[in-house]
């Protein structure tokens, strides 16, 4: 392992300590798991780049078929009309 040395908020790092503490590991812990997944978000960590490419390109094909919203037969204020109707 490497040591860094970081600086964070103090908001931070009562939140931190806060969730080591709840989930029992150490702050480096949970610092480490935020740089993995923070990596998998931005793409670079993608541990299927097949899959991924698949469902890329599954993505895209959708969306050349435009919006779903010429098929509905509803809008967004009668969904939201029942809505507030059933809960008043």
């Amino acid at each position: 392992m490497l040591r860094k040395q970081i600086y964070i908020a103090v908001e931070q790092e009562k939140k931190l300590k806060r969730t080591a503490a709840a989930r029992g590991v150490s702050e480096a812990q949970l610092i480490r798991e935020a740089i993995d997944r923070a990596v998998v978000v931005s793409g670079r960590g993608v541990k299927d780049r097949a899959a991924w490419e698949r469902e890329k390109a599954r993505m895209l094909a959708r969306a050349k078929k435009g919006p779903l919203s010429a098929r509905r037969r509803w809008t967004r204020e009668e969904l939201y009309g029942e809505r507030l109707d059933r809960h008043g």
